[in-house]
């Protein structure tokens, strides 16, 4: 919206040409997305506490969170509403790829928002049911996977819409371009072509897997929202030089044609998060829910996708992937020995029963996951 403003009051000023650039819309999402944040935040958390919408604390895991019962939750509606205002105001609205992650995120925010308000408002501890739930992710995992096989090699929708109908007509046969590969980090020759199926494949494990990896992550104060913000940013980063035709060719890159748009996409995402840990800083006056992480999460898949960095999302989100490996290793261990491995599972939890205070949890985890997002980004210049 402002950019198409920009554009109009620059052919009598010039100056508001500098609006173009997207560095600058960028880092000016991050601040408008923590204004915003800071504006909402006390409003949205005193109607969660009117609505008497808190958190429940299991009474099997560490009694330190007990204190914590009521707390208001279903936060991450503020993380959201954040992220929406702020890419609509400093996005390029004609990019699809905005949509595309913009509809995931709030598609993935519906589907946690059901599930929270069933848990703390109706009182169903079980929420919404595992398969409703999954079967709703898949959906929307499917389908944007599917638009993003075709998008990321078609410089607009219409090359879009010919790939798309050249793959059906070939009996779901065709190829893809490839800026479709899966790139290899480290190694700037190397590449898997993946095809249509094996894109589509991998693109919902990422989105769904990457959704429900940081659900598990939020339990506790700040745990899961600073790695999001550290990955986000250095999204961006990996964004802006897929979308730039002269970095990417420089550095070994594809270029994704719109790609470096999603740069103001992830500067919304790092500014609404800081400003959401304003509040969930320990000891925490909201919880994100599943309304947030299940949306976030979801949008650094998609993202991530889109400019082809699966396996660097991987590794930057170390601390996720492990969290959500602990779950399942636990569940595995105790199914088929009737031992835990942990002593409780997610591994945040198990750092606590073993005597870490909550804040040295949250805060190491922080300095892995920086170290991490550090080691991502030197794939950008180590190839």
């Amino acid at each position: 919206m402002l950019l198409w403003l920009s554009e109009v009051f620059s052919r009598e000023v010039r100056t508001f040409n500098v609006f173009g650039y997207i560095s600058l819309r960028a880092v000016l999402a991050t601040m408008t997305a923590l204004v915003i944040s800071f504006v909402i935040g006390p409003r949205m958390i005193a109607w969660l506490s009117r609505m008497k919408i808190g958190q429940a604390v299991r009474d099997d895991g560490p009694q330190t969170h007990l204190a914590k019962a009521g707390t208001p939750t279903m936060g991450g509606a503020l993380i959201l509403v954040s992220i929406v205002i702020t890419t609509l105001l400093w996005g390029d609205l004609r990019n699809r790829f905005i949509w595309v992650v913009l509809l995931v995120t709030l598609g993935f925010g519906a589907v946690g928002w059901v599930d929270d308000w069933r848990k703390v408002v109706r009182r169903n501890p079980k929420g919404m049911p595992a398969r409703a739930k999954f079967g709703w992710q898949s959906l929307i995992g499917i389908m944007a996977a599917v638009y993003l096989a075709f998008s990321v090699s078609a410089p607009d929708n219409l090359q879009f819409v010919q790939a798309f109908t050249a793959w059906i007509r070939s009996g779901f046969s065709a190829g893809l371009s490839p800026k479709a590969d899966l790139i290899v980090p480290f190694v700037k020759t190397v590449s898997y072509p993946l095809g249509v199926w094996g894109f589509i494949a991998l693109s919902y494990c990422v989105i769904v897997g990457a959704s429900n990896a940081v659900n598990l992550t939020d339990g506790l104060d700040g745990l899961a929202i600073m790695p999001t913000v550290m990955i986000g940013g250095a999204l961006g980063i990996f964004a802006y030089v897929t979308g730039n035709a002269i970095f990417a060719r420089y550095l070994g890159f594809p270029h994704i044609p719109g790609a470096g748009e999603l740069a103001v996409v992830c500067g919304s995402i790092a500014g609404a998060g800081l400003g959401f840990l304003w509040f969930n800083a320990y000891p925490a006056d909201v919880f994100m829910g599943d309304v947030g992480a299940l949306a976030l999460g979801a949008a650094l898949g998609t993202i991530a996708i889109i400019v082809r960095q699966e396996i660097v999302l991987f590794i930057m989100g170390g601390v996720f992937v492990v969290e959500t490996l602990s779950v399942v290793i636990q569940v595995l261990s105790f199914k088929t020995t009737g031992r835990r491995v942990f002593r409780m599972a997610p591994l945040h939890h198990h750092y606590e029963l073993k005597g870490w205070k909550e804040n040295q949890v949250v805060v190491r985890f922080w300095i892995v996951t920086m170290l991490l997002v550090l080691f991502g980004l030197s794939t950008l210049k180590l190839r």
